[in-house]
């Protein structure tokens, strides 16, 4: 990072303590966290999420990625005013195909019955999402992946599950699987068969050359998984 020419960053202390090291580094160069320009209403509460006020996972809403995209280019443009034109025509681009996606999305999920969209993740990411596109989401940790989880979380996920009748939960790609077993097992317990509809990403990408290796295809992936565990 000293030898970067700019920084670019989650911010919304996704990055936890290393925001401390980020705001050191803009007195020296241009340090941006793209959340910065998200009007802060429309942002999520980040009770119980290590201390942070506000949820960071910001890009489950395709709507809050384009303000981070607009952030970027004028960010860039700032920087480099030379290109600016060039940064705001390939932004201006990219917007348009994920205001597209932000609408695929929308249209796929409301594919799904209303009484079956229910979205049962290993920690609270998924919340912006559930917003934007019309699904409720249940989080067995809280917002952070670092906070814990007991049996009493446990035993109340597992109910939910029986007494709602839900088939399917989801894995995350950055989250062991363990815990998510131990409410299926508890589930079956009770003799309600739940499925795991397969991993969704949560906090990352996909590898290179996975089906989810581009912001878009991490989407399209994760709405993809659900959908067909759930429709």
């Amino acid at each position: 990072m000293d030898q970067a020419d700019m920084i670019f960053y989650g911010g919304l202390h996704l990055e936890g303590k290393m925001t401390e090291i980020f705001e050191k580094l803009e007195r020296s160069k241009p340090t941006v966290a793209v959340s910065r320009d998200i009007d802060t209403s429309v942002l999520r509460s980040g009770e119980n999420a290590g201390g942070t006020q506000y949820d960071p996972h910001i890009w489950f809403n395709v709507k809050h990625w384009i303000s981070a995209t607009e952030t970027i280019s004028d960010a860039l443009a700032n920087y480099d005013p030379a290109h600016g034109d060039l940064y705001k025509n390939n932004a201006d681009k990219y917007i348009q195909q994920l205001r597209e996606l932000d609408e695929e999305v929308r249209m796929v999920i409301a594919e799904i019955p209303e009484s079956g969209r229910v979205l049962v993740t290993a920690h609270d990411a998924f919340g912006y999402f559930g917003e934007a596109y019309g699904i409720k989401v249940m989080g067995l940790q809280g917002i952070s992946t670092a906070a814990e989880y007991g049996s009493k979380d446990v035993s109340e996920l597992r109910d939910y599950l029986v007494d709602n009748k839900i088939k399917a939960v989801f894995v995350e790609s950055s989250i062991p699987t363990k815990s998510m077993e131990a409410v299926i097992a508890g589930a079956k317990e009770k003799g309600h068969e739940v499925e795991i509809g397969g991993e969704l990403y949560s906090d990352s990408l996909g590898e290179p050359g996975s089906d989810a290796d581009t912001y878009i295809k991490m989407v399209r992936h994760n709405v993809s998984t659900i959908i067909n565990a759930l429709k």
